[in-house]
């Protein structure tokens, strides 16, 4: 990548890039641990998931066919935009080609984390990560939105009552906030650990086989304490490549400071990731209601 490139327009990461990128998100977001991802058009994505009313019937010989009866409910990922940037010193447009890509290649990794933190902070809660607070780009498409309150008194015997819930779905996974772990870890029988694998911050793969994560992000909503149901239940994906682009002049964060008139340039990632929660009947969170 040469520097008058990098001076005068944005780079397209090519999709082997974008995949490494979405491999690392993988690995620091529950949900992508716990959910499938799927492809994703920029124009949005049709989920078509198929009730079946009745059930299967056994027919005699010259016997009369039933009628079973479906129900098609369409659910619709669309793509969300997100986007990171950062100010730093214009000696990066005067480095090496092989630093610059070293540094940005370190930008891109740590933009693979906020991404994989603001899938979780946007698909749980509903929330703007960068504000904290209610997105109406999102509305309700959110878990603290699309899911079975249970009233949080103990996180052991909540989630014993979330399994009931979910009907004849199955517990794929289970998402625990940092506090209910410890809770769990700290919880003994006859002085005896019952969670002995959660003890001192570890993260299991799972917990009496079921898949699970530990994550600050469930409490990013300071009600919620765990999410737990079928997982198959909720998609999530990014559309497009990843666009890294390098800007040398203006004002590009709104700051009010110029970029040439400090001696820096702005660099900036920006994505498109949609999710989709194709029946809330599949999930549970566990929720304080103070």
């Amino acid at each position: 990548m040469a520097t008058a490139n990098i001076q005068t327009m944005g780079t397209l990461f090519p999709e082997a890039v974008a995949q490494e990128l979405f491999t690392k998100v993988r690995g620091k977001s529950s949900l992508a641990k716990l959910a499938e991802q799927v492809p994703v058009e920029f124009t949005g994505t049709d989920i078509f998931t198929f009730g079946f009313d009745n059930e299967v019937s056994v027919v005699a010989e010259n016997g009369a066919k039933v009628a079973g009866g479906i129900t098609v409910a369409p659910k619709k990922i669309t793509p969300v935009k997100i986007e990171y940037g950062a100010r730093v010193s214009d000696e990066f447009m005067h480095a090496s080609e092989e630093k610059q890509l070293k540094i940005l290649a370190a930008f891109t990794d740590g933009f693979a984390k906020k991404v994989a933190k603001g899938l979780d902070i946007m698909a749980m809660h509903g929330y703007n990560p960068f504000t904290g607070t209610a997105s109406a780009v999102i509305g309700t498409n959110h878990l603290d939105s699309q899911s079975t309150k249970v009233v949080y008194s103990a996180v052991d015997t909540n989630i014993t009552a979330g399994v009931a819930t979910i009907g004849d779905y199955d517990m794929t996974g289970l998402a625990l906030s940092k506090v209910a772990a410890a809770e769990l870890a700290g919880l003994k029988v006859n002085g005896v650990p019952q969670y002995p694998e959660l003890m001192w911050g570890a993260v299991p793969e799972s917990i009496h086989g079921i898949p699970t994560d530990v994550n600050a992000t469930v409490s990013a909503n300071s009600k919620i304490y765990a999410y737990g149901g079928d997982f198959d239940a909720f998609k999530w994906g990014y559309a497009k490549d990843i666009e890294m682009t390098v800007i040398p002049y203006g004002d590009p964060d709104n700051t009010g400071s110029d970029l040439a008139g400090h001696n820096q340039v702005y660099l900036r990632c920006e994505c498109y990731i949609g999710w989709a929660i194709l029946d809330q009947g599949a999930f549970f969170r566990i929720e304080a209601n103070a």
